[in-house]
């Protein structure tokens, strides 16, 4: 009887964190190969392809043919993919007033200035790149 170590499991969403921060560094898009490439190979392509079919599900990745195959980029930055998560968790709510109130209540007092300058602000059009779905109008959001 040999003797095993425990699997090691990365945290829950660590490989796709990984796949978009080497699409965000792109100039263009890429293959699976050219992201397992930029990774340092540390992911078998098939690793890497299932990663960016998943991604491509959630939208947060479009993908193009070339060839035989696709080339992936990103759909939004990391900001605007952060503003996407936390409003599909938001709208899993039954009671939204609830989970907005948490949420608030656990911001930094800087965080909480923050958000209270940007709703003052706000004219009912978002600011910024990734800000909205006007920015891709042809990206359905979920």
């Amino acid at each position: 009887m040999s003797e095993t170590s425990p699997v090691q499991r990365r945290p829950a969403g660590e490989l796709e964190a990984s796949v978009l921060a080497a699409l965000w560094a792109a100039e263009g898009p890429l293959s699976p190969a050219e992201v397992q490439g930029a990774l340092g190979g540390r992911l078998a392509r098939t690793t890497v392809t299932t990663i960016l079919t998943r991604l491509h599900d959630k939208g947060a990745v479009s993908r193009s043919r070339a060839g035989r195959g696709f080339v992936y980029s990103p759909i939004q930055d990391s900001a605007g993919l952060t503003a996407r998560r936390m409003r599909s968790e938001l709208d899993k709510q039954d009671d939204r007033g609830t989970a907005l109130a948490r949420f608030v209540s656990q911001l930094t007092s800087e965080d909480e200035q923050l958000l209270r300058s940007l709703l003052e602000g706000a004219d009912g059009a978002p600011e910024g790149p990734g800000a909205g779905p006007q920015d891709d109008p042809g990206t359905a959001q979920p």
